[in-house]
Formats: C-alpha cells, sequence, structure tokens
C-alpha cells in the first residue's frame, strides 16, 4: 500500500483545495492530511485564517478524500509523521516550490500546480480591521509591533493620555485627542490605568467601536455587566487582553486537566512576582500587585476550578514605596483550593502548581509565558513533558481571534465574559476589603 501525505491550512475551503486533495490521492492508496493550527500558522508568518482549526478540519473531511485528517501544531512535525506513518509520499502545492526538499531523506516529495485563478486570500474579505490604541502602558509598542505580521490589521493610530516613556517609532499617526482618534478607527486597544479603562472603554462602546483592554477591564463588577451589555446591544466585541490565555501552551494545559490526566484537581497554587515596576505605580493607589498581577494569576484557577468559590480571603503587605506590595489570595471551592501570590519589589519562583488525585502539572517559572510544562505521578517512569512554541507571548494570537471574532461576531473562546466578570469582581473585593 502506498501512503501519502499533504498539509495546509485549508482556510475557507474551495476546488483549488479539493484539486489537490484528489490529485493526491490519486498518487497512492490512503491520504494523510495535516491541518495547520492556528498557532503554527502564527510561527510561519501566515496569520490571516478566518475559520477555526476544527472548522477547518471538518471541511476536509467532508470532502471524502482523506483517509486520515489531524492538526499540524509544530516545526518538525512533517518529520516526525513520515516516519512514524512510514509514508512513502509527501505532496505539497508548487508555491512552497523547494521548501521541502530535505524531506526527500525520508520519502519521495512531490510538487502539484495550484490552481490558476482560486484561492483562500481571494475569499476573503480584503478589509482591514484599523485599531487605534489609548494610554500609556509599554504594552501599546508591543501590540503594534506584533500587528505588522498580521493580515487584515492596521495599527498605529495612538493618542497618549499622559508623557509616554518608551520609544515612539512605531506609530504612525498621534492624535491630540481621543475623540479624534475614535473617528478614524474600527476599534480600540486601551492599555491605560486600571482607573482610567472604564471611560475609556464605554465611550468606545458608545460611538460603535470594538474594544480589547488590558485586565483588570474595569474594578468594579457592576461596571463590566454594563460595558458588556453594551457590547452585546451593539453586536461589538469587548475583548479582555490576559495574554497568557492565548497561548498554545496554556490551551492545551486547560485541556489536558479538564481531560481528566491528573484526576481531579483539589489544589491550584500560582505564584507571580516582578521586581521592576512602572515608575508611576506608585503615584496610584489604583495601580499595585494585585491590580498588576491579578489578571493572570486568577486565570487557570476561574478556568480549571470556576468562577464562583465558596469564600475568598485576602492578606496584603506594603513595601516603602507601595501600598499592597505583596498579596495572598485563599480561594475555597466545593472540593479544591487555591492559593495565589503576587508581588511587585519582590522576586519569587513564579511557577503553577495543579494538584490532582493521579497526579499534578508542574509549570516552570514564568509560567505565564512557559512553552513547557510536565505531567508528573507518583511512578516518575510515567511522567510527561509538553513542549509548545508560542511565539510574542500570545499576542499574535490575541490579535488573530480578535479578528476572526469581528468579522464572524463571535464570542471570545480564550476569556469568555464570566472570567471577565469574575476578575471584575474580585478586584472589586480586593479594593474594599484591603
Amino acid at each position: 500500500m502506498i501512503k501519502v501525505i499533504t498539509y495546509g491550512t485549508f482556510d475557507l475551503l474551495h476546488q483549488g483545495h479539493v484539486n489537490i486533495l484528489k490529485r493526491a490521492k490519486a498518487l497512492g492508496d490512503y491520504l494523510y492530511v495535516g491541518v495547520t493550527t492556528e498557532n503554527y500558522d502564527v510561527s510561519r508568518g501566515k496569520i490571516n485564517v478566518r475559520q477555526s482549526l476544527m472548522e477547518r478540519i471538518e471541511g476536509v473531511k467532508a470532502t471524502g478524500i482523506a483517509d486520515e485528517v489531524f492538526p499540524e501544531e509544530y516545526v518538525g512535525q512533517k518529520i516526525d509523521d513520515i516516519k512514524r506513518n512510514n509514508i512513502d509520499v509527501f505532496v505539497i502545492g508548487s508555491d512552497w516550490e523547494g521548501k521541502f526538499d530535505y524531506l526527500r531523506e525520508y520519502c519521495k516529495v512531490i510538487y502539484l500546480p495550484r490552481t490558476e485563478g482560486v484561492s483562500s486570500s481571494m475569499l476573503r474579505s480584503d478589509d482591514t480591521i484599523v485599531i487605534g490604541t489609548v494610554g500609556s502602558d509599554p504594552s501599546m509598542e508591543k501590540l503594534i509591533a506584533v500587528s505588522r505580521d498580521i493580515d487584515g490589521i492596521e495599527m498605529g493610530r495612538a493618542v497618549f493620555d499622559e508623557e509616554y516613556r518608551v520609544k515612539n517609532s512605531l506609530f504612525d499617526t498621534v492624535y491630540g485627542s481621543y475623540d479624534e482618534l475614535l473617528k478614524d478607527v474600527d476599534a480600540v486597544y486601551v492599555a491605560a490605568r486600571p482607573q482610567k479603562r472604564y471611560d475609556y472603554v464605554k465611550k468606545a462602546l458608545l460611538c460603535g467601536k470594538h474594544v480589547i483592554c488590558n485586565s483588570p477591564v474595569v474594578l468594579s463588577s457592576a461596571q463590566c455587566r454594563e460595558l458588556f451589555s453594551i457590547a452585546e446591544k451593539n453586536k461589538l466585541q469587548l475583548f479582555d487582553s490576559i495574554k497568557t490565555a492565548y497561548l498554545l501552551s496554556f490551551s492545551r494545559l486547560i485541556l489536558i486537566v479538564k481531560g481528566g490526566a491528573i484526576g481531579d484537581v483539589k489544589s491550584i497554587d500560582v505564584t507571580c512576582s516582578s521586581l521592576e515596576y512602572i515608575d508611576w505605580i506608585k503615584d496610584t493607589e489604583y495601580f499595585n500587585s494585585f491590580t498588576d498581577w491579578g489578571a493572570i494569576a486568577l486565570l487557570p484557577v476561574l478556568k480549571i476550578l470556576g468562577v464562583e468559590p465558596k469564600s475568598i480571603r485576602f492578606a496584603a503587605l506594603d513595601s516603602e514605596s507601595i501600598a499592597n506590595a505583596f498579596t495572598k489570595i485563599s480561594m475555597e471551592y466545593d472540593s479544591a483550593f487555591a492559593t495565589i501570590n503576587m508581588g511587585l519589589g519582590v522576586k519569587s519562583e513564579g511557577d503553577l502548581r495543579i494538584s490532582g488525585t493521579k497526579g499534578y502539572i508542574y509549570v516552570p517559572a514564568p509560567w505565564w509565558k512557559s512553552e513547557y510544562f510536565e505531567i508528573r505521578y507518583e511512578d516518575s517512569s510515567l511522567n510527561k513533558p509538553h513542549y509548545y512554541k508560542s511565539d510574542n507571548e500570545g499576542l499574535s494570537m490575541e490579535l488573530v481571534h480578535f479578528v476572526r471574532c469581528v468579522r464572524e461576531n463571535e464570542n471570545n473562546f480564550y476569556v469568555d465574559k464570566k472570567i471577565t466578570t469574575a476578575v471584575s469582581s474580585i478586584m472589586e473585593m480586593m479594593t474594599r476589603d484591603l
């Protein structure tokens, strides 16, 4: 039996895709098809997909041509797939001519001509989403830099709400007021201090603009519900920008935990700390260890154990320059506990441990950027490491998902409004109690 394998994004499946699949199948008896994940597309600079991975996989399956369909998730997977499945022929479109000659060491390589006049790019809407930025946080510049490699987005327009403390080289246009910016954009990225975010977000939504906002979006559960109500009424996106949520490694970790790999979760221990902090933190009561780290630190707890703990307790210590510089949160659920430690001007092992009835997962520091975690058991021979390439700290995937949700009017899969509201509610309680 001759085994053939091919790969592709297969976004907005069209006749050209079908033709490639048919011709690939005709070269052998059994056809394997790898569908590239969004995150792998990010790593190779092709990040303009309009359909989710499962939609694209189902589209390939629906043709009835492929015998097996699977996701392609990492660099080097092609060699692994070819060796594991004893592949005889590797097939790819002629626009990749010469790029995969290195696979000739393992199997025959054939480049097939593409169908003229048909491509996913032609089928996609060519409208560009213009995103302006407001605030003064350095994350503005990071997001703009990443956006340059993403199709369908134009960033670079900004208004600063105070002195901007990093280089301005990436900003194409700087406006004198927020009102001016709102007239020229489709969406706004809010990177202001926590106490300013509510006004910026609300004004943008009332002006019919989609919003990405640093987390916590607001420090009040009532304000959070109000903003989501406005967004839903006007069919707008209100995106919570918790960067860690968009990392491939973090998404896979959550799926593995919920799949029962470590049994029932009984404890989650999270630590986030930094010796460095933005100069103006000490100038405002609203920026401290829990408003700086809280959304990230709460993310794995709320994702795994849920947004309704039985009880929450807080404790905090001041430093010489910052109020509430060191914060501890203790959360109790029906059958599990969570402990969160956060600090500014203090350094600790910023790791994540998730303990279950069968084993535990360990994510080394800094866990919120980690590309690696390990499932560990009583019998260490069963331990399993997991590696995932996560470029740009999740920024690319965040923007790609934002564009998709705007165009398709879909909900944010990575950070839903229940988590955003829970974070705001906990922030409100902490601000009140500490």
